[in-house]
């Protein structure tokens, strides 16, 4: 990995956790300790100084990584994030679903602080819901923080993660969007209601769920009104997902140029935790993608183990070729479904660093 190049840097941190434990999260589950407003001005200012005079011009700070605004005082960490930061504080299009359902003052802040779009997330009916969030009450959350957005005027998309639990509940999932009406509420506030299937990424805590991957013949049974909504969402890809056989063989034929898979966002941005480890966000947040720890290691030397792929997966990923990793951990004649190639050589690299 060479020196960091972009003019501008993302620094996120965890200052408030998450709600769930989600079963398909590429992070997994967030620890016990949280860092305080202290540890973020001071562990800003630590990066500030070190790249000071470097390509890196601009810092952009988030107080959150898991769920965003899942913190009581949300307001007040909005307003640090913009003080600390050289930009606009970052905002996706995601919010605390958690929130949306017990503040109704949060969803009229959130369309003020942008954007005016919102995913939230269903893994299938109540009960399935619940299950993958591992916690009750997560789907009646769902439903709730859909209708909070759109009294906002906000535009709520739906995101079904598509396991096999999912494939006997999603008839049941498009009935609700019809006893909602959400085509029409979404329509009258000038846009196309969204809702798209989704396969799990298989990073973090997603790679316990692998027996739940459909195959080919499971989609089978999917609605074909669904499956063109997700078509449309992905902007009509060439195919929605591949079995694990046929990319093994795409691997062998042409095999993707390093680094072949978990590649650093634009801009990068660096993910503390609670506890001080550090991670680049890329591959997830396993032992072997961890570039040290702030309580003990100055930054310099953090940020001079990503640049030299000084950690197991950084290696993996720069220095064994594709094909090796196919080879080693692959099923040519594995029919379960991966979104594309790098998905499929994620799930190798982890393999490769367990």
């Amino acid at each position: 990995m060479p020196a960091i190049d972009s003019p501008t840097l993302g620094i996120a941190f965890d200052m408030a956790g998450c709600p769930n434990r989600c079963r398909h999260c590429c992070l997994g589950a967030a620890g016990r300790d949280r860092l305080t407003v202290e540890d973020v001005r001071r562990i800003t200012g630590a990066f500030r100084d070190h790249f000071a005079g470097t390509a890196v011009e601009r810092l952009t700070v988030a107080s959150w990584i898991w769920e965003p605004d899942f913190d009581d005082a949300y307001r007040e960490l909005h307003e640090l994030e913009a003080e600390l930061s050289d930009t606009a504080p970052a905002r996706y299009e995601l919010l605390s679903v958690w929130r949306l359902a017990r503040d109704e003052s949060y969803a009229p802040w959130a369309r003020s602080a942008g954007p005016r779009t919102c995913q939230v997330t269903l893994f299938g009916t109540e009960e399935t819901t619940d299950w993958f969030c591992r916690r009750r009450g997560a789907f009646r959350d769902a439903l709730t923080a859909t209708e909070r957005l759109l009294d906002a005027g906000m535009i709520p998309r739906w995101q079904l993660i598509l396991t096999r639990r999912l494939l006997p509940e999603a008839d049941e999932l498009l009935r609700l969007v019809d006893r909602m009406a959400l085509r029409e509420r979404v329509e009258a506030l000038g846009e196309a209601f969204d809702v798209f299937v989704n396969l799990p990424s298989p990073e973090g805590a997603a790679r316990d769920i692998e027996n739940l991957r459909p195959t080919l013949a499971d989609v089978g049974s999917l609605p074909g009104e669904l499956i063109e909504s997700s078509r449309r969402h992905f902007g009509e890809p060439e195919a929605l997902w591949f079995p694990e056989g046929e990319l093994v063989a795409r691997i062998a034929a042409d095999e993707p140029a390093f680094p072949h898979t978990c590649a650093m966002t634009d801009p990068p941005w660096f993910l503390v935790t609670g506890s001080r480890d550090v991670y680049a966000n890329m591959g997830g947040m396993a032992n072997g993608w961890c570039l040290g720890n702030l309580g003990r290691d100055p930054v310099g030397d953090i940020v001079g183990r990503f640049e030299r792929n000084d950690t197991p997966g950084l290696r993996t990923i720069h220095e064994t070729p594709a094909a090796a990793l196919a080879r080693t951990y692959g099923d040519p004649d594995g029919d379960r479904l991966y979104s594309d190639v790098d998905d499929l050589l994620g799930l190798y690299v982890a393999r490769a660093i367990a």
